[in-house]
């Protein structure tokens, strides 16, 4: 818990350094670029479709009467726009997880190594390749899980807790080895991941929880659709900012215990330290032995006959 918190403070203060900002905003561009590109050419499309299956809905043609009888016959129109804004969100949260894991994690770690663990030495136990293929692999499993609770969402308490445990746990998964890549050899991230598994999952979840609140904007985008275009990319930014945070969390805190790691004493036996010594041909036997304390001759000449003789 130590560790946890101690952690935790470090990195909301590298949040404050220009460089750390300055690194957020590369992501925040290409991911804001790409959402305008989707949405110039698949929002309309988007919005049709949903509306043309809320129409079609039977089970909720009952919801629409109901909002007509109590006054509120427009509020149909804001329901499609946020159903694509709110189906849109976890791509939204994927793609900026991805960009922070490969433009800034390996550099904010980096900034950590510098400022805290200048003489680490990095074994480069994770390539490039490994990384990519850990993080799609932890992608598609979160995702199945995504689509495996989804009816869930549907209990309030369930709505948001879900999905922070699931992006918690995709977020522990891509961080805690993006940080150890490059510094941690494959044994020691493996064992590192297993001995501190429940200190990086609740970092991801927290950091779940904390990458829930831009809904909040995004919901605030769709209803005030005057301050949609400035909300949506402040939005992106507050996520792009919390995984930040979180990979200069998970920076502090695994190269923390790292160093401690490399720090313990290595527990070795007896039979590990000392080589053992092959029996010779040419040792006493036990009645020799038990003439050894009585006989200085016979002591002598066994000890020379153990001992090799070096020709001159």
């Amino acid at each position: 818990m130590k560790l946890l918190i101690d952690s935790f403070w470090r990195a909301a203060i590298y949040c404050l350094y220009p460089r750390v900002i300055g690194l957020s905003v590369l992501p925040l561009v290409l991911i804001v670029a790409v959402s305008w590109l989707l949405g110039y050419l698949y929002w309309d499309t988007a919005i049709t479709f949903v509306r043309g299956w809320l129409d079609d809905s039977a089970g909720l043609a009952w919801v629409w009467r109901w909002l007509e009888g109590v006054g509120l016959p427009n509020l149909k129109t804001v329901v499609a726009p946020l159903l694509v804004i709110f189906s849109f969100t976890p791509l939204v949260v994927v793609a900026s997880l991805l960009a922070v894991s490969f433009l800034m994690t390996p550099a904010l770690t980096r900034l950590v190594a510098e400022r805290r663990f200048g003489g680490l030495q990095r074994k480069q136990g994770g390539s490039l390749l490994m990384g990519l293929w850990w993080t799609f692999f932890s992608l598609l499993l979160a995702l199945g899980a995504l689509v495996l609770t989804l009816p869930m969402w549907l209990v309030p308490p369930l709505a948001l807790l879900l999905p922070a445990f699931i992006w918690g746990w995709l977020t522990y998964r891509v961080m805690a080895f993006d940080v150890l890549a490059e510094f941690a050899s494959t044994d020691e991230r493996e064992t590192l991941m297993a001995r501190y598994r429940m200190g990086f999952l609740s970092m991801g979840v927290i950091t779940g929880l904390m990458g829930a609140a831009p809904s909040l904007v995004w919901a605030s985008g769709a209803l005030f659709a005057a301050a949609f275009v400035i909300l949506v990319p402040v939005a992106i930014w507050i996520y792009t900012l919390v995984f930040a945070f979180s990979s200069l969390w998970f920076a502090h805190y695994a190269l923390s215990a790292l160093q401690a790691l490399r720090a313990e004493p290595l527990s070795a036996s007896v039979d590990e330290v000392l080589d053992a010594v092959p029996p010779s041909d040419t040792a006493a036997s036990p009645h020799t032995a038990a003439r050894l304390g009585a006989d200085p001759q016979a002591k002598s000449d066994s000890v020379t006959d153990v001992v090799p003789r070096t020709s001159a």
